[in-house]
């Protein structure tokens, strides 16, 4: 596969990028992080960048990521949010895990607000869902399907009955 080329290509697969935590909140626009290529206390940072960048952007793709290296002497994270007020989150000699449960207090979405959304996703006024529980119990109800042959019979040739017959 083309795809599993380059460093670790772990991190350019569906099952990886839909195994990040961090969900940014509605209210970030722009996530920018700023560090060294160089430094031990870089470290963290260049070890987030690397692993869990992919996840922010496959996670949040409303959101603007902005990564800058070498243009400044201590790392940090930047939030702008929509109302133009932004927030400035420190990473000096963090590693990547404590960088990641951090930015999930502060600007991810809670989980409970997570199991909302996906409840509000898989609503009921989708036609494509049908059975128990949904607004129709069958598919021949939508129109332009086949009926079921319990209440219209089946024309003929579309029965096995008919079209398997020997002759």
């Amino acid at each position: 596969m083309p795809f599993m080329k380059g460093r670790e290509p772990i991190r350019r697969t569906l099952q990886y990028l839909k195994a990040g935590r961090l969900v940014l909140k509605d209210r970030v626009r722009i996530f920018s992080v700023n560090y060294n290529t160089y430094g031990d206390h870089h470290a963290g940072a260049r070890d987030f960048v690397f692993w869990n960048i992919p996840q922010i952007q496959f996670r949040n793709p409303e959101v603007q990521v902005i990564t800058l290296k070498n243009k400044t002497p201590s790392p940090f994270v930047r939030c702008y949010f929509d109302d133009g007020r932004d927030i400035l989150i420190d990473l000096d000699n963090r590693n990547r895990d404590e960088i990641i449960e951090h930015l999930v207090k502060v600007v991810g979405k809670t989980r409970e607000q997570l199991d909302a959304e996906a409840r509000l996703a898989e609503s009921k006024d989708n036609p494509a869902n049908f059975g128990y529980g949904s607004e129709r119990h069958c598919i021949c109800e939508i129109p332009g399907q086949v009926s079921c042959p319990g209440t219209v019979p089946l024309p003929e040739h579309m029965r096995g009955k008919f079209k398997f017959a020997p002759k």
